[in-house]
Formats: C-alpha cells, sequence, structure tokens
C-alpha cells in the first residue's frame, strides 16, 4: 500500500501498547506521518456528585507510568506522542492545521463520556474504528450484539464452540526518523495534575509498574520463571501477596498487554509446560472480560442507572454516613474493613475482597450500588467501565445473575482468611 501525503493520528485510549495494536498499526501503513495523541479528560480529574474524584492518585500515577513507557516505545518507532490534558477539541483543531491530518485511527468506544469525546472530532477528519479490546473479535462471535445472552454461561460456550481467537499483530515497523515532531507536551506530573505523590504501601499485592514492558515482564514472571500459572485455579481467590492470582487485571485496564495477546501466551504455555483446569480459568476469564464489554454494548446506559439492565425496582439509600463508614472501613464486618483500607492505601484488592465488599454495600445496607461503584471507579488502578459496572449491577442483583445471591461474608472471612492474616494486616491501618 502507497502510503498517502497526509498525516494519520492515533488517538490512543485503553490500548497504551505497541504489539497488536491495529490502529497504530493501520495508521502507518497508510501515511507518510503519524502521530500520536493520548487525551486526559479534565472530568477526570473533577469530583464526581458522590464526593470523590473519577480518578484518584493510585490510578493517576500508574496512567502516568504507563504514558512514559509507551513514549519511548514509540519513539523507537520514531512517532511523537502528544498528550493533552483537556482541551480536545482545540488540540485537534491545531494539530489538524498545523500538520495536516486527514484520518484519526482509535479504538472503537461505546460508554457515554468516550463517545462524546468522539464526537469532538472535527468532521472533515475521516474516523477508523478497531476492537482491540475483546479476546472474541465482534466480527467473530456467533451471535449479534442485540442477541447476546443475558447469562453468561451461555455466551461462553457458544463462543467457546464457535468462535475463534485471532493472531496477535505484531510491532509494526519504524517510520523514517523525519517523522518524530520537533516538540510536543510534557507528560504531566501527579503534582500538576492536583495529586500528592506517596511511597508504595510495603504491604501491597501489586507492586508493579505500568506500561506495556512491565506487563510482559508479569507474564514472564508469572508463566515462565515460577509456573504459578499451573496453580492459578488454587490461589486465584488469595488476598495476600503478588504471587496469588496473575494481577493482569491491571495492565489489561489499560490496554498494555491485549487478551489476545495473553490467550496465545497461555496455549503456548499449555503447549510448553503443562494444560490443565488453571490455564483453562485464566482463559475463562479473560471470556468474563468480554461478556461484561458485550453486555455494556448492548445495554448501553442502563449499566448506570439505578435498576440495571434488569430495570430491577429496588428500594436504595443515599446515607452519607453509612457510605463514609463503608470507605475507610468502619463497619461491623472486619473483612469487609480490611479490604475498604487495602483499597484506600494501594488502588487495589482481590476478586474476592470486591464480591464481599460490594455485596455488604448493596445488600447488607442498601445503599445506592452506583456510589459504590463510583468509589471503585475513583480507587483501583484496574478500573475497567464494563467490568466494574457490570460487577457492581451483578452483586446488586440488577445485572447478569439470576440468582440474585448475596454473600455470608462471616462465612467468606471464615474461608479465605481462616486465621485472620489478612484482617489483621490491614485492620492495624488507621485512615483519615
Amino acid at each position: 500500500m502507497q502510503r498517502a501525503k497526509t498525516t494519520g493520528l492515533v488517538w490512543f485510549r485503553n490500548d497504551l501498547r505497541v504489539q497488536d495494536q491495529h490502529s497504530l498499526s493501520q495508521a502507518i501503513a497508510a501515511h507518510e506521518r503519524v502521530i500520536a495523541i493520548y487525551h486526559l479528560p479534565n472530568q477526570w480529574l473533577q469530583k464526581t456528585p458522590w464526593g470523590f474524584r473519577k480518578m484518584e492518585g493510585f490510578r493517576a500515577a500508574f496512567l502516568l507510568q504507563t504514558l512514559t513507557a509507551l513514549q519511548k516505545e514509540l519513539a523507537a518507532l520514531n512517532i511523537s506522542l502528544w498528550v493533552t490534558v483537556g482541551n480536545w477539541r482545540q488540540t485537534l483543531q491545531r494539530l489538524q492545521t498545523d500538520y495536516n491530518i486527514s484520518d484519526i485511527y482509535g479504538q472503537h468506544e461505546w460508554t457515554q463520556e468516550e463517545e462524546d469525546d468522539a464526537a469532538s472530532i472535527p468532521s472533515n477528519i475521516k474516523p477508523h474504528w478497531q476492537y482491540d479490546q475483546f479476546l472474541f473479535h465482534s466480527d467473530d462471535i456467533p451471535m449479534a450484539v442485540a442477541d447476546i445472552p443475558e447469562v453468561f454461561t451461555v455466551f461462553r460456550k457458544k463462543c467457546e464452540k464457535h468462535a475463534r481467537v485471532r493472531t496477535p499483530l505484531p510491532i509494526p515497523s519504524a517510520m523514517p526518523k523525519e517523522n518524530i515532531l520537533h516538540t510536543v507536551p510534557e507528560i504531566p506530573t501527579l503534582e500538576k495534575l492536583g495529586y500528592t505523590a506517596s511511597k508504595q504501601d510495603t504491604r501491597t499485592a501489586i507492586p508493579f509498574e505500568g506500561g506495556e514492558n512491565a506487563a510482559w515482564k508479569r507474564v514472564a514472571e508469572y508463566f515462565w520463571e515460577t509456573k504459578q500459572l499451573s496453580y492459578y485455579k488454587k490461589t486465584r481467590n488469595g488476598l495476600l501477596g503478588k504471587k496469588y492470582s496473575s494481577k493482569l487485571s491491571l495492565w489489561l485496564a489499560f490496554g498494555s498487554i491485549s487478551p489476545i495477546s495473553l490467550y496465545h501466551e497461555v496455549k503456548r504455555y499449555e503447549r510448553d509446560i503443562a494444560k490443565n483446569d488453571s490455564t483453562y480459568w485464566l482463559i475463562f476469564e479473560l471470556i468474563w472480560r468480554d461478556y461484561f464489554k458485550y453486555i455494556s454494548m448492548k445495554h448501553g446506559n442502563k449499566i448506570f442507572r439505578i435498576g440495571g439492565v434488569l430495570q430491577k425496582d429496588y428500594t436504595w439509600k443515599t446515607n452519607e454516613r453509612l457510605v463514609h463508614k463503608w470507605v475507610t472501613g468502619e463497619t461491623p464486618e472486619p473483612f469487609v474493613n480490611a479490604n475498604m483500607r487495602e483499597l484506600a492505601n494501594t488502588g487495589f484488592m482481590s476478586n474476592r475482597g470486591r464480591q464481599n465488599v460490594a455485596s455488604f454495600f448493596a445488600k447488607e445496607w442498601h445503599l445506592d450500588w452506583r456510589i459504590g461503584a463510583a468509589y471503585f471507579e475513583a480507587m483501583l488502578i484496574d478500573y475497567d467501565v464494563h467490568s466494574n459496572y457490570g460487577n457492581w449491577m451483578y452483586n446488586a442483583g440488577v445485572g447478569n445473575d439470576p440468582r440474585d445471591r448475596k454473600f455470608n461474608i462471616t462465612w467468606q472471612a471464615e474461608r479465605y482468611d481462616p486465621n485472620n492474616k489478612y484482617q489483621n494486616t490491614w485492620l492495624q491501618t488507621t485512615l483519615f
């Protein structure tokens, strides 16, 4: 393909990588000049109606690490990364004027805020959208999005039987050196964004950094060096330390590694080391991740409404005092408190913990589940809009769980923390 004498703009969103990156590869193939851009919306830095920012410091720090790593990876391809904070429409217009941008390439997103950002693209810039966030591409699943089953197992079985996982793209060839821009804005610091930098808590289960290389380093450690993947299903409900579960959700959330790349790495592990329930279970979790994305695509903004996708009419409370007690880990449930204090100090919580604290919030105290979901959005480093709201609806009984279950938190604590090691680790922590 002959490259056009125009500029292609690659809009990085939650696909912050250079390997298996279709937007980047497509732009490089089509244009003589390619510029990369990342837009950090001002609203992420502002408080929500619930009283906390959409993105608090832990996720902001991981994002900046990821952008710094991406900038270096793109520089190796002779592509400049332009990072903008707010002023999205004005930045696009400036770049179009200065660099003759004709086309923009990016990952398709369908939730409201992301659609609003896409609507700011000038009409004379042609958009090219990719679906890089899925394990099973939307063109390959054996059903229309409107027909996505409301029960996960049905979706999983159909996809496992009829859909294929595509082959990941390699890192594209570098552009000519003259493609580098003379000046680009510096990646902002935490302080410039209004956050206070803090030291990493020594008890954290995620002593990792952001970025594509860090993601592959974790794969190498978890799969090949320690072979912990062979025990994933047995250890995934752990609570302390970096060894339990893969922790790959951190990099999947930012798109620093693609689910397709992970799938093929698991398959290579199965061929070379071992194939068992644990190796399958990691793929199983990737399918769950797909499912929440397709449910979000099917139902649109219903995932943010109090009745959820089921539109159930429950009675919910917005008691600020109880919300504060939950946030600060001062509920009557020590297991809930320990998990909430871990989240407040590290930006992370195990999946087991998330299910329990969400069930307590929605089922014990009957608080508006969207407040809890918004707090997770603010605090979790591995926040993903589809999985977060999908799981909260699930636990609140307004999502994709026909059982509408409620966790027995005392039993959960006795089973998963029988010696109180986890609770003792975090209940010594004083917050605020």
